[in-house]
């Protein structure tokens, strides 16, 4: 395994890649002018056809830099699957697809396809037989496919990785032999993953030729994100110190993340009983109530989601107030990945972390990291346990009609907005998916909303509403 030498030098601009004129043309009208550290380190050796590692985390433009590779090499005469793209959940499948879309749609007539569970099989087959590019999938439903013969990979240059340390903490290993079992030995590969266990490491050498390994710093939160530590001695005094927390500074978006599906449950349920406007997100959930938490999150129609690694992957949010580990991550890239959530964009995070005497071994780890010692802080009064609960100030309104039915975001604003309706500025993100869509409004105008929406038509029809409750 060679390493990329390329780690000191400064971003560059896409113009000095050696990419196709409509790519390049695309690429400054998205706005993207300079390389992030990940993409000026991986996408030369990617365009050159090498096996590339990357170790970086969400954020860092690991998707466009996959993305341009593929979208370089692919022939678009060549009605064939070319390129795949292998995601831990649907959520992430989804946003590189978007992402993917986003980046070739100065290239026309190229088909990109979604695989993933928690959707019908039938239609995925259909769509199959009417051929593609470019696959984008999950493990578990793409080896479903390639087992029943209905997704054929015999023309196959191109594999993606990525996140596969998730991949492989979700069980995914015998579906990714299975499924690469069954590409050419010739293609390709592209490995992507946020920490870089024995465990990748293994699967990169049975399935990767000489890779390139990119490593890009993820020690952002050194100075942009501000971290905070807090003693408890067992789980109901930690229970109790997230709440003081969450009380003594209300904020409109928080993140607290747990180790294990049924302890994110119990958090959520504990503090909903408590008053406050929460949700959970783990892999226990149905795939429509774990799009539906995404979805009423980020549109601020909750104010805190309890969530574990796995699940939050998925989580598509701009700025998060702030970060609280309620017991401390498993090892210190997972800590890092978490809190690199908050503090985007150039603002200020804020990260609590809560631990106990057993887990002072995962603090001696940080304390290397951070190269300092950490010293807990003082918890907040109990006289904060007087002070209201934060509310989210959005609610969502779901409307069982979307793209297929013609509906677009323009009609829901109109029904919302014209005649003695809400204001615009009343109105907050729009989601418009295949057979349903979803708006957020404020708490305020939210009785008016409904009327307007119940009452009146779109596309020349009414469609059935639903305010989502928490």
């Amino acid at each position: 395994m060679s390493t990329s030498n390329n780690t000191e030098k400064k971003s560059l601009s896409f113009t000095n890649l050696k990419l196709k004129p409509d790519l390049t043309k695309n690429l400054a009208s998205l706005g993207y002018h300079d390389m992030t550290p990940i993409q000026a380190q991986s996408l030369p050796d990617m365009l050159n056809g090498k096996d590339v590692i990357g170790q970086g985390k969400t954020g860092s433009g690991k998707t466009a830099a996959f993305g341009l590779a593929l979208l370089e090499k692919l022939e678009v005469k060549r009605f064939r699957i070319q390129s795949m793209v292998l995601c831990p959940t649907r959520e992430l499948a989804d946003q590189v697809a978007k992402e993917l879309r986003k980046l070739a749609r100065a290239v026309h007539n190229i088909k990109i396809l979604t695989l993933c569970g928690g959707t019908p099989f039938g239609p995925q087959i259909g769509s199959l037989e009417h051929g593609a590019h470019i696959i984008v999938g999950t493990p578990g439903r793409i080896e479903e496919h390639v087992i029943k013969g209905t997704l054929i990979l015999d023309d196959l240059n191109l594999l993606v990785l990525d996140e596969a340390d998730r991949m492989l903490e979700m069980g995914f290993e015998a579906a990714l032999d299975n499924i690469i079992d069954r590409t050419p030995v010739d293609r390709q590969t592209l490995l992507f993953s946020a920490t870089f266990p024995d465990q990748i490491k293994a699967i990169s050498q049975s399935i990767m030729t000489d890779p390139v390994l990119v490593k890009v710093s993820v020690s952002e939160d050194k100075s942009t994100i501000s971290q905070q530590f807090f003693k408890v001695d067992n789980d109901e005094e930690r229970l109790d110190a997230l709440r003081l927390l969450l009380l003594d500074n209300p904020v409109e978006s928080a993140v607290i993340f747990c180790n294990t599906k049924k302890e994110t449950q119990q958090v959520a349920d504990a503090l909903h009983f408590d008053g406050f406007s929460v949700l959970a997100l783990h892999g226990d959930l149905e795939q429509r109530d774990r799009d539906q938490t995404l979805l009423r999150f980020a549109n601020k129609s909750a104010s805190i989601l309890v969530a574990t690694d796995v699940a939050a992957r998925g989580l598509d949010i701009d700025s998060l107030d702030v970060v609280i580990n309620y017991h401390v991550a498993r090892d210190t890239e997972v800590h890092v990945h978490r809190i690199g959530r908050t503090g985007r964009a150039g603002s200020k995070g804020v990260a609590y972390s809560l631990f106990s005497d057993k887990e002072s071994y995962k603090i001696g780890l940080l304390e290397d990291y951070l190269e300092h010692t950490i010293v807990p802080e003082l918890l907040p009064s109990a006289s904060v346990l007087n002070n209201p609960r934060p509310q989210a100030k959005m609610a969502t309104i779901q409307i069982d009609g979307g793209k297929k039915q013609k509906v677009r975001p323009g009609d829901i604003l109109g029904a919302l907005t014209g005649d003695q309706g809400i204001k615009g500025d009343q109105v907050g993100k729009i989601n418009v998916l295949d057979n349903k869509a979803y708006v957020a409004v404020t708490k305020t105008s939210l009785k008016l909303a409904m009327a307007k929406l119940a009452k009146g038509k779109m596309k020349g029809r009414s469609f059935k509403i639903r305010h989502l409750t928490v």
